[in-house]
């Protein structure tokens, strides 16, 4: 299999994992959130930090936690993948699996808009049609609801942010995502520790509870793994399409087996996404094609090549 093959499939595994992890967390929900959370995050560190001694790199943590910019960024990384981690096993455990659904399907849209106000890049027309179809959906959710889609817009939003700090951040994506739950870890431990002593815990776990939440250390892993795999041997005009099945399979999980309510304005709304990521998706295809004609035509006819692209949509 080429390289191209076996970055495609390991990029719809990480895109399957995540979008059926609604239905692991599902078994963990008479388990409070903070407490499943505190699992995930101690666990992911065990698996993580045991991947890089095996690989022999651990001394690489040390390395980055001494610069101090360095420091700075992992650690408001390490906020935002924890407010982003948390909030889905919440949203999962109260029934609102929907909005963890529509807040993947925005995040693409919303990463447009922070490539165009933080690092000053062009869009296009299609582009910018597709930022106004997602806004006016969120507007029509808030509208018809009397509230606004408040965690689908905060896992949007820290998702993105979390994109612009490891842009920023010159570290491998396993040392980084290592020291992330490396910081993480003593702040859900004392958060497991006082609500156990506010009588909110009982650690009397079945050995069913056990072995899921150890196994959300590995759970966590493994799909970022593979989207890495798939970062370096796909375009990502094609992992980001590829990406798209993560939330379609959650809203699958949230309506067909959860049996969830989708109202009349989620009907309106959602179709409005989904234009949205069509107009997204086929400009930066186009966009995509444009590039890689012009990398391997000769040099005195790139420039006609580019312009076209460029001129009907620039790479969001």
């Amino acid at each position: 299999m080429s390289d191209t093959g076996k970055g495609i499939l390991a990029m719809i595994g990480a895109a399957g994992i995540w979008g059926i992890s609604p239905i692991y967390y599902k078994l963990l929900a008479h388990i409070p959130a903070a407490e499943v959370m505190a699992h995930r995050t101690a666990w992911s560190l065990v698996f993580f930090a045991g991947l890089l001694a095996v690989q022999g790199r651990l001394g690489e943590i040390r390395k980055v936690m001494r610069v101090p910019r360095r420091l700075a960024l992992i650690m408001l990384a390490s906020l935002m993948v924890s407010t982003n981690w948390f909030l889905f096993i919440y949203a999962t455990q109260v029934n609102r699996t929907t909005e963890t659904s529509l807040g993947y399907y925005i995040y693409p849209l919303v990463a447009v808009l922070v490539g165009r106000f933080a690092f000053g890049e062009r869009l296009g027309l299609a582009q910018w049609l597709s930022v106004v179809l997602a806004t006016a959906a969120v507007a029509v959710l808030a509208l018809g609801l009397g509230a606004l889609p408040w965690i689908s817009l905060t896992l949007a939003g820290t998702f993105a942010l979390y994109g612009i700090i490891k842009k920023l951040l010159p570290v491998g994506p396993i040392v980084s995502v290592t020291c992330e739950v490396l910081i993480a870890v003593p702040v859900m431990l004392a958060v497991a520790v006082w609500l156990y002593l506010q009588g909110k815990i009982d650690p009397s776990y079945t050995p069913l509870d056990l072995a899921l939440l150890v196994g959300s250390g590995p759970i966590t892993a493994f799909p970022l793994i593979l989207f890495t795999i798939a970062a370096r041997r796909v375009p990502m005009a094609t992992v980001g399409l590829l990406q798209y099945l993560n939330p379609t399979l959650q809203f699958l999980c949230a309506v067909v087996l959860f049996g969830e309510i989708f109202t009349p304005y989620h009907q309106v709304a959602f179709p409005m996404i989904w234009a949205a990521l069509a107009i997204y998706s086929v400009a930066t295809l186009r966009q995509d094609r444009a590039a890689r004609r012009a990398s391997i035509a000769p040099v005195g006819v790139s420039t006609q090549v580019m312009k076209p692209a460029s001129e009907a949509s620039a790479k969001p």
